[in-house]
């Protein structure tokens, strides 16, 4: 499996084979979309050009996106990145521009928000990270930063979380550390239900 998703994603450089490629996808893990068709989907991305330009850029990292229905105050129906461990094309990362900025030596090449500011696309909440860990298990060998608070981030802390024994964790690390095994999940949200 891992060969082919490899091989997919070299051909997401194409709007067409992009959504052969999700589609593919979300008809094979129908599970994470219970109720919902392709086709809605497909009119959701059509109608937003910047938002499929954001799923490419999700495609094309590693992030293997699929839909999503995320629970919250409302339901909303989001693409997530669904690879089993943490996107190889977004990790060594710090966790923002500020962090990276504050680093005096062996510098990271980037930091997770500032790959993302950009694009219509944001880090998984602590909520939104554990919601998806209810339809698969997801960083068994790596872990993903997350939506780190506004209190928790001025005294220069930050958040991830992984998946080991079975149990979701969420941790706290300095903002601008950053580790080989530890990148970050996106989240695109396309409408609500």
């Amino acid at each position: 499996m891992a060969k082919a998703s490899k091989a997919l994603t070299k051909n997401a450089n194409k709007p067409s084979d992009l959504l052969q490629i999700c589609k593919e996808r979300f008809e094979a893990n129908l599970i994470r979309h219970p109720n919902l068709s392709w086709d809605q989907i497909v009119t959701c991305l059509e109608k937003n050009p910047k938002k499929k330009k954001a799923l490419a850029w999700m495609e094309e990292t590693g992030g293997e996106p699929d839909v999503v229905l995320m629970q919250g105050i409302a339901q909303s129906i989001c693409f997530v990145d669904c690879s089993l461990e943490t996107p190889v094309g977004r990790r060594s990362l710090c966790y923002d521009d500020e962090a990276l900025h504050s680093r005096k030596e062996n510098k990271p090449k980037g930091s997770a928000k500032g790959m993302i500011k950009s694009l219509d696309l944001h880090l998984l909440s602590e909520v939104e990270y554990r919601h998806l860990q209810t339809i698969g298990s997801f960083d068994t060998k790596t872990s993903s930063w997350i939506e780190t608070p506004l209190a928790i981030r001025t005294l220069g802390g930050a958040l991830f979380c992984d998946r080991r024994y079975n149990t979701v964790f969420s941790y706290h690390n300095g903002a601008e550390s950053y580790y080989a095994v530890r990148g970050f999940r996106t989240l695109l949200k396309l409408s609500e239900s």
